[in-house]
């Protein structure tokens, strides 16, 4: 276990998304600081791997299958840690989408998908394990948003609409009780595979073409959230924005 972390501050970690990009890094980087971290996602084969990697490395961690966008899913993922852990202190919503095109193209179909896993995902995370974070009067949820959350940009009005959203429902929450801190991290251009599905081709393309150039590591975006779990319980990190030096 890390020195850093004791078995008295050992937190009990749950990160959707978990199978690549921010989610992947986030689990690696907490896990190393001797976290526990439980990770969700629909692709357990990427899991798998990933929690053979951590164990081996002595670090502590396990995995379930999730999809965001079913509350059953994610009502197993968090009954089943609660009943391994009898606990939660922090849940990290990071599965996201991000398919751009210009809202003229007409991608109805891939603007549901942007509403149903960037932000009913995240409002089906935060019912799963609210209730138990009240009732402890202890608990941390941190969503990932974006930059995209404080700008619209021609081609992600419906992807900035979700981080807009995401970003205002995790203030809300903040606001409406003492007990649970909430913190949303803003990442800006990272290196992921966010722009590689769907979405129109040259939209996509340049979004690539960027992030290849000024693109962040996700463990920048991992390092922030290790950042705000790790303060003490009066201090709520409500927001962190990281983003390439070189972005606008």
């Amino acid at each position: 276990m890390n020195a850093s972390v004791t078995r008295t501050n050992r937190k009990i970690v749950l990160i959707t998304g978990a199978s690549s990009g921010i989610g992947e890094a986030t689990a690696r980087h907490l896990a190393a600081a001797g976290h526990h971290v439980v990770l969700g996602a629909r692709r357990t084969d990427r899991l798998a791997l990933l929690v053979n990697e951590l164990e081996a490395a002595g670090y502590s961690a396990e995995y379930t299958e999730l999809d965001v966008t079913d509350r059953a899913s994610m009502t197993r993922f968090t009954e089943g840690a609660l009943a391994r852990h009898e606990r939660i202190d922090v849940l990290v919503n990071h599965a996201g989408v991000m398919p751009l095109a210009p809202m003229s193209a007409l991608h109805v179909a891939e603007w549901d998908q942007m509403i149903d896993v960037n932000l009913r995902g995240v409002l089906h995370g935060i019912a799963a394990v609210l209730p138990s974070m009240l009732e402890r009067a202890s608990g941390h949820i941190v969503n990932i948003a974006s930059t995209s959350a404080l700008r619209v940009d021609p081609s992600a009005a419906v992807y900035c609409a979700t981080k807009y959203a995401v970003r205002a429902l995790s203030e809300g929450l903040r606001q409406e009780n003492s007990d649970v801190r909430v913190t949303v991290v803003c990442p800006g251009f990272t290196q992921s595979e966010l722009a590689d599905h769907g979405g129109a081709a040259e939209v996509q393309d340049a979004v690539r073409a960027a992030t290849q150039q000024i693109g962040l590591p996700a463990s920048a975006s991992a390092e922030a959230v290790g950042y705000a779990i790790a303060q003490p319980a009066s201090v709520d990190v409500s927001e962190i924005v990281v983003r390439p030096t070189a972005q606008n």
